[in-house]
């Protein structure tokens, strides 16, 4: 099924001096439960895409197409952006609590989410008594508290040293898939992109084209950390490399 399509879209800066094209007649189609993930250099534009999906930047021009009725979008910060001065479940309430729907049930929705993905015990626990892998795994169910249909990712790991990465990158691709979620993430990490995705959308320097896709097809393919041995991972690496290697990073 098919829940989000992006037509010619397009978005500009106006500063004093001149007009900056960000991002320049992008055309992507979602599907349900697919993970896609969009790679490029820094700056290209590859956040702006999510900002303006998730409704936090308005769109120069173009057409964005929610193929499902009342079709709900989470949106996954690059900081887990806890709040220090709550604990983990009022942490993972706290966007039900802004959207006025903090009932019985859905309480119960974040416990059943808690207990599941092994953070039942430190429902009391505030942020800094948490390891950086379960503060990520603690964001997550905040944003899958409310039920989207398209979780928006962004760079999620980008603050975890590289060894945590790999692990958390394994918990939420898990969860993820558990969950029968739709994904778009962005990431500067090719390796991270080929791994958990099933399709690298490769976006060119600004202003942003989309310079090529990916489909990434692997035998046996499993979690991320498996992945990145698959026979296939490195093909996949050095074509997306290649794309990404005469543009300044």
């Amino acid at each position: 099924m098919e829940l989000l399509e992006i037509k010619e879209l397009s978005k500009n800066y106006l500063t004093k001096k001149q007009v900056i094209c960000a991002i320049k007649n992008i055309n992507l189609l979602i599907k349900e439960n697919q993970f896609i993930a969009l790679v490029g250099p820094s700056g290209c534009g590859k956040s702006t895409i999510l900002s303006i999906i998730g409704g936090l930047e308005k769109k120069s021009s173009g057409q964005i197409n929610f193929m499902k009725k009342n079709l709900k979008v989470g949106y996954m910060f690059q900081e887990d952006a806890l709040f220090p001065w709550l604990n983990v479940l009022d942490n993972c309430m706290l966007g039900l609590k802004i959207q006025n729907k903090e009932t019985k049930e859905n309480k119960k929705y974040v416990k059943t989410l808690l207990k599941k993905y092994g953070l039942s015990s430190f429902e009391k626990s505030y942020p800094k008594e948490l390891s950086g892998g379960m503060r990520q795994r603690v964001a997550l169910i905040r944003t899958l508290a409310t039920k989207p249909d398209i979780l928006l990712l962004d760079e999620p790991f980008s603050a975890l040293d590289y060894q945590t990465r790999i692990t958390v990158s394994d918990d939420v691709f898990k969860i993820i898939k558990q969950e029968k979620k739709t994904a778009l993430m962005v990431s500067h990490d090719i390796n991270e992109a080929i791994s958990m995705a099933d399709k690298v959308i490769v976006l060119s320097n600004r202003p942003s084209i989309i310079k090529n896709v990916y489909e990434i097809k692997m035998e046996n393919k499993s979690t991320p950390s498996e992945n990145r041995k698959n026979k296939k991972f490195n093909e996949y690496y050095n074509l997306i490399w290649k794309d990404l290697d005469h543009y300044e990073s």
